[in-house]
């Protein structure tokens, strides 16, 4: 199947989103599309798709015009897209997830569950997937749940599969299957759209590359004929000299402390401290109990044995709000059902964990309320009409963006980032690093969680490493390696 997409515009009210595009995807190709935060990319593929309807230009499939009504219609047609944010229900089982609206009856019209179970283990097989197919899929991880939402969109018998940021969850183990199921697709003739902020990913999977900027096509360009630094200049319009800036860490009091802290069943014995000042990066692979133990920290997941210990003092922490008293931010990897209420505007997004500074009797001092959250706004580079946009209106990495401005609001002295930069444009990734050092500069304590090595290696001062939820190994920024972390994620021991 080849589609062409020629002169696309699309606007959301004044907001101009596409100001005409083109790309072209050729049959069993991977053609990786490029862009910051906001450029217009799912814009564009949800046009494709029929989720959005084109104001202007021509979408055509193998030479015939084209345009879906609907994503049923777009997938029906061959035509898949797994999306950034994921859609599953979190009530129903796996099994049931995989075949919702598509479950195969008998003769006597009832639904074939056996048949489900076949198709379904079959898919789990090709993917290296050991997920129960009878479990609860809101208990599965993102990353589980991003494995699952791969394997629906692969049972279509698509043509055309779209795929939007699908490792930003994902282990190094899992995304390497997750490659070897594209090169076995593209071998038998099945093209791929690659949206990716990974750089390494798009040069080691990808044939082609569309960079799209503020709305339009900068470039396309084949795989082997351009490089990193040209990418990212195409992409933000400017070279990023660093790509992750320098840090001086100036390391003071210990701000949290955590001893022998235990949760059956998750994980046990975990030791460790954070400085003011500094930067401890957490690295393990999915499942090992990396966020179930900064879940708990933070008064998330109810009751621990073990001790915490904030400014040197003994602390129970059972619920978030006591967490925040005591200085603590928690930026969560699940933006979208826990970091932030989509329904709501930004101001009252960014404000909420802060509100009481602004109030004085019960009574809500609007103008500082208003200015505060458009300092932030300005600070982090959110892009935005204006404050009273609503959450679920803007693009992944912006939306990352007002998750940060909500926790740097509240002034902690120990903020917690899982996944940070999940979904994240490399211009958007550098801001964020460099608040990072801003904050420890202030004296902040950072602990961050991230899937991402390069991330870890180039950010922290020091790396803690989990395997099946025990802390397997500290390692220092200058002994750090991506070797030693994997050998301490998989059992093994660092200086072997």
């Amino acid at each position: 199947m080849q589609i062409s997409m020629k002169n696309i515009h699309k606007a959301f009210g004044t907001n101009k989103v596409l100001e005409g595009v083109d790309i072209e995807i050729g049959e069993g190709e991977v053609h990786a599309l490029m862009g910051e935060n906001g450029a217009g990319k799912s814009t564009l593929m949800n046009i494709l798709t029929g989720l959005h309807k084109k104001d202007q230009g021509t979408i055509t499939i193998d030479g015939k015009d084209m345009t879906f009504d609907n994503p049923k219609q777009a997938e029906e047609f061959g035509v898949a897209f797994i999306h950034q944010e994921l859609n599953v229900w979190p009530e129903m089982t796996v099994l049931e997830n995989l075949f919702i609206n598509k479950e195969p009856v008998t003769q006597f019209g009832l639904i074939n569950t056996r048949k489900m179970k076949a198709i379904a283990n079959e898919q789990f097989k090709k993917l290296n997937i050991s997920i129960p197919l009878t479990k609860e899929a809101g208990q599965c991880s993102v990353g589980q749940q991003q494995m699952i939402e791969i394997a629906k969109a692969l049972m279509t018998d698509a043509k055309v599969i779209i795929m939007d940021e699908p490792t930003a969850a994902l282990t190094d183990r899992e995304i390497e299957t997750l490659f070897t199921v594209i090169r076995s697709l593209k071998k038998a003739g099945v093209s791929i759209v690659y949206i990716s902020h990974r750089m390494e990913e798009i040069f080691t999977i990808c044939d082609t590359i569309t960079v799209m900027r503020d709305g339009r096509t900068v470039d396309t360009t084949p795989i082997p004929e351009t490089n990193f630094d040209e990418v990212v200049k195409k992409m933000v319009g400017r070279e990023l000299t660093d790509r992750f800036p320098k840090r001086q860490p100036k390391p003071g009091e210990t701000m949290l402390e955590v001893r022998n802290l235990t949760k059956k069943g998750l994980f046990e014995k975990v030791s460790f401290e954070v400085r003011s000042g500094e930067i401890v990066g957490v690295s393990g692979l999915m499942g090992a109990g990396r966020t179930e133990i900064m879940r708990t920290i933070f008064g998330l997941d109810g009751r621990y044995e073990g001790e915490i210990l904030v400014n040197g003092k003994p602390v129970t922490i059972k619920t978030p709000d006591q967490a925040v008293k005591l200085g603590l931010g928690f930026i969560t990897e699940d933006r979208k059902d826990e970091g932030l209420v989509l329904d709501f505007s930004l101001k009252d997004n960014i404000a909420l964990p802060s509100l009481y500074s602004f109030t004085k009797k019960g009574l809500i001092n609007d103008k500082s309320e208003q200015d505060f959250v458009e300092m932030l706004i300005k600070r982090l580079t959110i892009k935005t009409e204006s404050a009273r946009t609503h959450a679920k209106n803007l693009s992944g990495g912006n939306q990352q963006k007002v998750v940060i401005a909500k926790w740097i609001g509240i002034g902690p002295k120990v903020l917690i980032l899982d996944e940070p930069t999940r979904g994240v444009d490399v211009g958007a990734k550098r801001e964020i690093y460099q608040l990072m050092n801003e904050l420890t500069d202030r004296g902040v304590a950072i602990v961050m969680v991230s899937s991402e090595l390069p991330e870890v290696l180039g950010m922290s001062d020091r790396i803690l490493v989990v395997h099946e939820g025990t802390i397997a190994g500290e390692l220092s920024k200058e002994d750090a390696t991506q070797e030693k972390i994997m050998t301490l994620a998989t059992g093994g021991h660092a200086h072997e």
